[in-house]
């Protein structure tokens, strides 16, 4: 889309340029983004033609651009003063490791990415960050607009309050079964797991207001000692013991009949 916004503030700025784009596609998604593209051509008479660049080579003082238009099945050249290459929007070098840092998933190309698209756009896995702008994917303004306001006001809602209200879905370690080898500190991905000393022991010691609940640490855990609240070993096998109770019930009763 900027490469129609610049062939329109060119055309305004030196009437008597003409603009040539070649594309392979037009993502115009966004509202009114085609008829964006439609003006360019209509009013300030950008010519698109679909087709890839082959070679740019200098004749002169000018430069040829040698490509193909798909559309009409033949080749063709333009004499350009100047050829323009309309780049794609990457992150940041860094990005890599501000994600590391902050524990935020991304992309294959990069970028961040939020829980749900729909329901948490904003909201990444890590509690208390929030995605804006470009980090997501390339955005315009309106979009960057937009995905700030909604930051905005979900961190307002947390600072708003006097009290932190946590999941009470989270892991505990039970100290006294804890045999201290540490591996749900390694697999822990929110480093919400660090070892604590108590009495003369080390142990491992759950962050709550980091902790998801996210069960890896009592998967791992050898003895035991790790579970998520609510989700202990008895509890599930209880659940599991339940139903096939019901279902033993169900069938001795059709037996019966």
């Amino acid at each position: 889309m900027y490469t129609e916004k610049q062939a329109i503030l060119l055309k305004d700025h030196f009437t008597e340029t003409q603009s040539y784009i070649f594309y392979i596609d037009i993502r115009a998604s966004g509202k009114n983004y085609e008829e964006f593209v439609k003006r360019a051509q209509r009013e300030y008479g950008a010519v698109y033609i679909r087709g890839r660049v082959s070679k740019i080579y200098e004749k002169g003082d000018k430069l040829i651009v040698r490509g193909v238009d798909t559309l009409v099945g033949k080749q063709m050249e333009v004499e350009a003063d100047l050829v323009v290459l309309a780049t794609a929007v990457v992150p940041q070098p860094e990005a890599a490791e501000l994600a590391r840092v902050l524990n935020i998933p991304s992309d294959p190309y990069g970028f961040y990415t939020e829980c749900h698209p729909k329901l948490q756009p904003v909201e990444v896995v890590t509690k208390g960050i929030f995605l804006t702008g470009s980090c997501q994917f390339p955005k315009d303004i309106p979009d960057s607009i937009a995905t700030t306001g909604a930051a905005s006001v979900r961190a307002v809602e947390i600072l708003s309050k006097d009290e932190l209200v946590l999941d009470p879905r989270i892991a505990c370690v039970d100290e006294e079964a804890c045999s201290g080898c540490l591996n749900c500190v390694g697999v822990c991905p929110f480093k919400a797991i660090k070892p604590r000393e108590v009495d003369g022991k080390v142990v491992a010691h759950v962050l709550p207001t980091i902790c998801h609940g996210c069960g890896t640490c009592a998967a791992t855990c050898r003895t035991g000692a790790a579970n998520v609240e609510g989700f202990s070993d008895d509890q599930i096998y209880a659940q599991v013991a339940s139903v096939f109770e019901v279902l033993r019930k169900e069938h001795s009763l059709e037996l019966s009949e």
